[in-house]
């Protein structure tokens, strides 16, 4: 099941969720919250297990239950647009990528290109976009920053991931989304990760923290832990990072 889907059930129920394109915005959101508040559910605009029970009789198939399940039973909104804008690169130069930009703009912060590390400005438009009642970290494009959002968890698919960079006591880091791991490595789905979005991986001795947009715990339980059965385990390109 996928936020198509979802949006499919809404307006089959005379909600609008907006396009019919599988891409979580603000307008999905708003018809969630409407659906749950018609129910009698608590209104948090996610669709966890309980939400999701109730769109079965619009035709959203039951969330898989079973230990081990092999793939993820609800969508992870804030993992999909991460995976919608795959590819997604700066501009070498003086000029830079509009959407980068784009995104800044939105969230309301100074940003004056894409030459200045935007692995936190990725991260945040993920959020921001899909979960508008989500608390972000002050100094987002500091990717440490990220270690005091939301709450932390056991690595799993979708976690936001917080590394160090250039070693502990630099100061620095990279920030990213889980997508899986492969030996002492975890797959790390992030921006300004060779200049673009992309996988790569990350040795888990470079963790810091893993957390979890508090706005979303219902679909804490839906992902696979690390390692675990069902757990994402492809491998990613190299390891270079900014951020």
């Amino acid at each position: 099941m996928g936020t198509r889907e979802i949006q499919e059930a809404l307006a089959r129920v005379g909600l609008d969720p907006g396009p019919i394109d599988g891409i979580w915005g603000r307008r999905t959101v708003a018809a969630v919250k409407l659906f749950q508040g018609r129910e009698g559910l608590v209104v948090d605009g996610i669709v966890g297990p309980e939400t999701a029970a109730h769109l079965q009789g619009a035709g959203i198939p039951a969330p898989a239950a079973r230990p081990g399940a092999p793939a993820l039973s609800l969508p992870l909104p804030w993992m999909e647009e991460a995976v919608r804008l795959v590819r997604t690169r700066e501009f070498l130069g003086a000029a830079s990528n509009p959407v980068i930009l784009d995104w800044a703009s939105l969230l309301d912060l100074p940003y004056n290109g894409d030459d200045i590390p935007w692995c936190g400005l990725f991260v945040g438009h993920c959020v921001s976009s899909t979960l508008p009642e989500q608390v972000l970290p002050n100094g987002l494009l500091r990717a440490r920053s990220w270690g005091r959002f939301g709450s932390r968890v056991t690595p799993r698919e979708g976690a936001v991931m917080v590394f160090t960079h250039g070693g502990e006591q630099s100061g620095n880091g990279h920030v990213g989304f889980h997508a899986g791991e492969q030996g002492n490595a975890y797959r790390i789905l992030g921006g300004n990760q060779d200049n673009k979005v992309c996988y790569i991986l990350i040795h888990k001795d470079r963790l810091l923290e893993a957390r979890w947009p508090d706005t979303a715990m219902s679909l804490y339980a839906q992902a696979p832990a690390a390692g675990a059965p069902g757990a994402p385990t492809s491998a990613g390109t190299g390891a270079r990072t900014a951020g």
